[in-house]
Formats: structure tokens, C-alpha cells, sequence
């Protein structure tokens, strides 16, 4: 666990990434977020109803908090991990909580917004959704501030931008970061229509929404799954890191006595999930839907198959420790001679993790670029 210290514009706060306990370097804020505040703080700005959105750990709730504990906040997240984090972080400051209402990623804000501070996502795609639904609540003249790395600022970025919400225009660079300032048109947009595609050789019909990996196809990813799924006889299955909940739809199908459990972090995921195993699956009482960080709070589920296909990012942040808690998870909850069923890119080994862990580690297929590798939890004598 690192400790982090975060200090900007007179503003001193201790902050971490959600679990506390990962194996991982990374700050809990970055660049961005300081720009954001340096600016609020020399505007001087009062306390007005805010929504914060994209706030990773929760460092802009934080600093804004500790500014005037009694400021308005409406949070919007996607992520598991950014919501317990910054509910976190907000504890270990010993920050009032009293004035911040949360919200997922496809509950509409309240009208009474009157300041919007706002990061760039990573998906492009979920970033005109939420500024269209923005444009569904804003009235015209709100104040939509947008902080992002500088080189991440364009004119597409702009362009999108005053297409989804109003005029828009950036700040001069500092830190290598840029504050765009957008606003609102008071013009209400449609949102937008969800994608089906077919997966016509396993009779699926599929839907993704905006802020789910590989929108409207299957990935390179599962497909190697897909074609290489375990044998056997298993009567409870996680698909851990589910996305639009293809591998847990192929288990499904596979293994036709499994009760099977769809887990991500992000919750539109799991609503993609949900949506098409009612499109696909008429017997609802065989999956459960969990809105989780890995496996952190499944009680009373003993899985004898874990089916992973793990992430290698957290938002900007290319790193590892995602797949290292999903195989450390996995491994706490299968029951004795179950099966984490694993595939990732060749480069990232992810074999040695897994054998650290399950003491086994077999390479079931591989390919130019993916690999799955399958362990096995050994009965304890």
C-alpha cells in the first residue's frame, strides 16, 4: 500500500486507490484533478449544486468537501472501485458525507444542477453519452468544466463536445493537463439507441451499452475463449470481469445444470448482462447479477468454475493488478478442484501469477496474441 499525499492550493488530504491493499504504485489522483481544483480555488467559487462525474477515488468530492463541508455534490460513476474509493477516502479524511448523493452511470442527474465538473473518460463513446444525457437536464448557461491530459484535448474532443452539450473551449496547459470549459445550450438531446449484433453460431443475440469493451462485435478476446471452454460437469459459474456477459451466455449453453453469476465493476456492464440474458435465456432464476470490485463482497457463492477475462487498464492507467486480485479472489472462493479458465494477452504472463497462487498452471490454447491458461484450486489435506 502506497501512502499518498495529495496537496494542492492549500488543500492537504490523504488519498488512496480502492483496495487499499493492492500491489500497485498508482496514485489516487492525478494531474487533472489538481487542475480542476487549482482553478475552482482561484475563482474563488461558492458552493453551488455540483455534479462531479469520471471522479476516479474520489479526490474532487474530497477537496471540495473539505473546501465547505456542507457544498451540494451529485456523483455519477460507471465504477465500483471509484464509488467504494472515494467513500473511502472520504472516511479516512473525516469529511462530512452528509451533502453527497450518489448516482450510476444511466440514472438521469437532477434539474437542480447549476456547476458540472467533469473528467475526460477513456471511452469516447460513453463521453457523448453522458454530455447528451447532461443536455436532458442542464439548463442553458450552465458551467460544464472538463479536465483531461492536454494531448488528450482535440478538436474531435471540442467538436463533440458543442455537438452533445454547447459551446466549448480549453485553457492553456498546465502540468501537461487542460480544463476545457463548456457551456450548456439548454437544448435537450436524444440518447442513444443500443446496438444489437448477432453471435450467429452460438444462436446469440447480443447488446452492448455505451461504456461495455467492443460495442457492437465480439472481441478477439472471448472469441478464443469461446472456442475453448472447459469440459466437464460444473453447478455454479462466475464469469469474473463479464462485460457484455457473452462467456457467462456460452456457459449457459455449455453447462445446462450451472447457476451462473455475472461480476464487473462497471455497472453498465452488468446491465448489459442482464439485458441479454433475458434476451437470450428464458429461465431468469439461473443468473444473478453482482455490481462488484472482483469477488470483494459475493457471500455465499462457492463457484467450481471461474471463467476471467481480465482488464490491463484502470481508466488511463495501464496496470496489472486488476487480474492480480481476480486470480487472488478466485482462488478465495472456488471450491476444492475448481477451475479459474483464464485468457489474456501472451505478453502480460499472466502464468506466473497464477501458478504463484494455485501452485499449477496449464496452457489450454494459444494464438499469436491470447493464451488460455487454466490452474486448479488443490484440495486441502
Amino acid at each position: 500500500m502506497t501512502i499518498s499525499q495529495f496537496s494542492c492550493s492549500g488543500i492537504e488530504l490523504a488519498l488512496f486507490r480502492y483496495p487499499k491493499q493492492q500491489e500497485s504504485n498508482l496514485q489516487a489522483w492525478d494531474a487533472a484533478d489538481e487542475h480542476l481544483i487549482k482553478m475552482l480555488v482561484e475563482s474563488q467559487q461558492q458552493p453551488l449544486n455540483t455534479a462531479i462525474i469520471n471522479d476516479s477515488f474520489g479526490a474532487l468530492q474530497c477537496a471540495l468537501t473539505s473546501i465547505n463541508p456542507t457544498w451540494p455534490l451529485m456523483v455519477e460513476t460507471d465504477a465500483k472501485t471509484s464509488l467504494l474509493g472515494a467513500k473511502q477516502n472520504l472516511a479516512d479524511n473525516q469529511l462530512n458525507t452528509d451533502n453527497i448523493r450518489y448516482f450510476n452511470s444511466r440514472d438521469l442527474l437532477p434539474q437542480s444542477i447549476q456547476l458540472v465538473l467533469m473528467k475526460l473518460p477513456k471511452n469516447l463513446s460513453y463521453f457523448a453519452h453522458q454530455l447528451q444525457r447532461l443536455s436532458q437536464i442542464l439548463p442553458q448557461g450552465t458551467q460544464v468544466f472538463i479536465a483531461a491530459k492536454a494531448k488528450s484535448i482535440n478538436k474531435s474532443i471540442l467538436t463533440t463536445i458543442e455537438q452533445n452539450l454547447g459551446s466549448a473551449s480549453a485553457s492553456l496547459t498546465w502540468k501537461k493537463t487542460r480544463v476545457i470549459t463548456c457551456i450548456s445550450d439548454g437544448n435537450k438531446r436524444s440518447l442513444p439507441q443500443s446496438v444489437t449484433w448477432k453471435v450467429a453460431e452460438l444462436g446469440l443475440s447480443m447488446s452492448n451499452l455505451s461504456n461495455v469493451f467492443a460495442a457492437n462485435k465480439l472481441d478477439i478476446g472471448a472469441r478464443i475463449m469461446l472456442d475453448n471452454m472447459p469440459t466437464g460437469e460444473f453447478s455454479s459459474v462466475i464469469d469474473l470481469g463479464c462485460g457484455n456477459g457473452i462467456l457467462g451466455l456460452r456457459a449457459a449453453q455449455l453447462y445446462p445444470q450451472a447457476q451462473i453469476h455475472f461480476v464487473d465493476d462497471s455497472e453498465m456492464a452488468i446491465e448489459s448482462s442482464r439485458i441479454n440474458w433475458q434476451a437470450n435465456h428464458p429461465d431468469a432464476n439461473r443468473a444473478t447479477f453482482h455490481w462488484d470490485d472482483c469477488l470483494t463482497h459475493l457471500d455465499n457463492v462457492t463457484p467450481d468454475l471461474v471463467l476471467c477475462n481480465p482488464p490491463f487498464h484502470q481508466g488511463e492507467a495501464i496496470t496489472d493488478h486488476i487480474a492480480w486480485q481476480m486470480f487472488l479472489d478466485a482462488y478465495r472462493k472456488l471450491s476444492p478442484g475448481g477451475i479459474l479458465h483464464v485468457v489474456g494477452n501472451r505478453h502480460l504472463a499472466y502464468h506466473v501469477k497464477i501458478k504463484r497462487i494455485f501452485k499449477n498452471c496449464h496452457t489450454i490454447a494459444s494464438n499469436g496474441k491470447f493464451v488460455i491458461l487454466q490452474a486448479k484450486k488443490q484440495a486441502v489435506n
